[in-house]
């Protein structure tokens, strides 16, 4: 049986890792736009629009393949995403939570203003009743 030649993908995943990324539980290389869906360790289903897909991936070549997946998932896109997030912490926030936490400032500092009471009328002093 003809397999396809997976060392291309290898070399591209170990020496330009940006190259990739991870989503729905599978690899995809985003210039080529090839995904590939890993079954077991030994196989590898690969999804694209050109004949590529049309060959199955070889099991040696498979084991290999996988094996650069999970070094580069640890090495490069777990970091990756680590670094994402921590960084999404820090964005500015949007139009409506700016307006929010400004609205919320305002009340917390809001004193009212003293009211100005009339003075009180003196009482007349205490007079026997006849």
């Amino acid at each position: 049986m003809t397999y396809l030649e997976l060392a291309p993908a290898i070399t591209a995943l170990r020496s330009r890792p940006e190259e990739f990324e991870f989503s729905d539980n599978t690899l995809h290389h985003l210039s080529s736009r090839h995904r590939f869906r890993f079954l077991a360790d030994d196989d590898v289903r690969i999804e694209a629009a050109c004949d590529c897909s049309l060959l199955r991936a070889s099991p040696e070549q498979s084991r290999t393949f996988h094996a650069a997946y999970r070094e580069w998932q640890a090495s490069y896109w777990r970091p990756f995403e680590i670094n994402r997030e921590f960084a999404s912490h820090f964005a500015p926030p949007g139009p409506m939570r700016r307006l929010g936490i400004w609205l919320l400032r305002r009340l917390l500092t809001w004193t009212p203003a003293p009211r100005r009471r009339a003075p009180l009328p003196a009482a007349a002093p205490l007079q026997p009743t006849a």
